[in-house]
């Protein structure tokens, strides 16, 4: 698996902070989450490979270990920026492994260079072969649905 290196990969931050996250035009969104252990506010931009009405689907492309991934899993209480929206309280929760795998599949039938493009950029063979997908695509490459909640109390 490949590694976007990390200026690449926090370039778009100061994009959707300073307001500017719609020029991602929803392909992408920032995730304000809680460090585990350093209760320090921490920000990650992932690609949406779901968008749903009240929510997006995010995939953890460095699998499970990724910090954002770990740390939405200790406190799933998010921001999140996403087209115009900014700081939008939310909250994360992983798709159980069948469900992702549908996501996947989805995604394949309607986004299919999209899914290409990401895994030849993270290197994961996986999105790249024919066929259906492993049932186990969701344990290996987790998906995350966060789920925007308007009454969500401030984090401080």
């Amino acid at each position: 698996m490949r590694r976007i290196p990390r200026p690449l990969a926090r370039a778009p931050i100061g994009i959707f902070t300073s307001g500017f996250g719609w020029v991602f035009r929803g392909l992408l969104v920032m995730v304000e989450h809680t460090g585990r252990k350093s209760g320090l506010s921490r920000h990650v931009v992932l690609e949406v490979i779901a968008a749903e009405v009240d929510a997006v689907v995010v995939v953890a492309g460095y699998g499970a270990k990724a910090q954002w991934f770990r740390n939405v899993l200790a406190d799933p209480r998010v921001r999140l920026w996403h087209r115009r929206a900014r700081g939008v309280p939310a909250r994360a929760s992983r798709l159980p492994p069948p469900e992702a795998r549908e996501v996947f599949e989805r995604y394949r039938r309607e986004k299919p260079s999209r899914l290409r493009a990401l895994g030849r950029t993270l290197e994961i063979p996986v999105l790249l072969r024919p066929g259906p997908f492993p049932e186990d695509i969701g344990e290996t490459l987790p998906l995350v649905r966060i789920t925007r909640t308007p009454t969500e109390p401030t984090r401080t």
